[in-house]
């Protein structure tokens, strides 16, 4: 479940529903992946948590949700209680949610949890497509560095593809993802995929790990949202 068993107190963010967690030093991760980040000489190591499957979800929600982004929230005040209790002396900077760009993708395949499936979510063998990253700090800890976990990818022995006939939109048949057609899917008035991925959730790879529905509608209304902001034509002042 965890890719970083080493880290202090770390039943404390299993139960909090933030159960992975990768320890990066920065000196071994790509220059053009750590710059952006403009580390400071202190800051040593990267810690990336994520949730995988409902817990999280469950946690935020006996917190009760009063903003738009109860799950940011609840994870930050999640790892800042963690690092009050687990690493009181650390320095720490938290770079994601925030300003900075940072490749969360690149930095889970490195940890080994993220490979791409047809819908362009990470999917491993294990957990399916049902995890995300929340939360990624810098520190001056000197930490065990993180091991790569392996947890298969199953894309490649899937012979039925459900994900691209499940598609409405047809956004999987090329081979590659089309942006344009699926968010052109999703924004159709009568769209039956703008509140949660179908393709996503035809694939039966970590089942049973599927988030509740109320937590799907909840982030897809989100990146509903944002489509809508981009999409839209910019008014011509004259």
């Amino acid at each position: 479940m965890n890719s970083s068993p080493s880290l202090p107190l770390v039943d404390v963010l299993n139960d909090a529903g933030l159960n992975r967690q990768h320890v990066f030093d920065l000196a071994a991760l790509p220059a053009d992946l750590v710059a952006p980040l403009e580390p400071a000489p202190h800051e040593r190591q990267l810690i990336l948590f994520g949730h995988a499957g409902r817990r999280l979800w469950e946690c935020v929600q006996a917190e009760g949700i009063h903003s738009a982004h109860p799950i940011d929230e609840y994870s930050v005040r999640t790892v800042a209680r963690w690092l009050e209790q687990a690493l009181p002396l650390a320095r720490s900077r938290q770079v994601f949610p925030g300003a900075q760009r940072i490749g969360l993708q690149r930095l889970g395949a490195i940890a080994g949890w993220h490979r791409a499936a047809p819908f362009m979510v990470g999917i491993d063998s294990v957990w399916g497509s049902w995890f995300a990253y929340r939360v990624a700090i810098l520190t001056d800890t000197t930490l065990p560095a993180s091991a790569p976990v392996d947890n298969g990818y199953p894309c490649d022995s899937c012979v039925d593809k459900p994900c691209i006939t499940a598609c409405p939109a047809g956004a999987l048949v090329s081979g590659r993802f089309n942006l344009a057609a699926c968010n052109a899917g999703r924004l159709a008035a009568d769209s039956n995929c703008a509140l949660g991925c179908l393709a996503r959730s035809a694939c039966p790879v970590g089942a049973e790990h599927r988030y509740d529905d109320s937590q799907i509608r909840h982030s897809a209304a989100g990146s509903l949202a944002a489509i809508r902001r981009y999409s839209s034509p910019t008014p011509t002042v004259l």
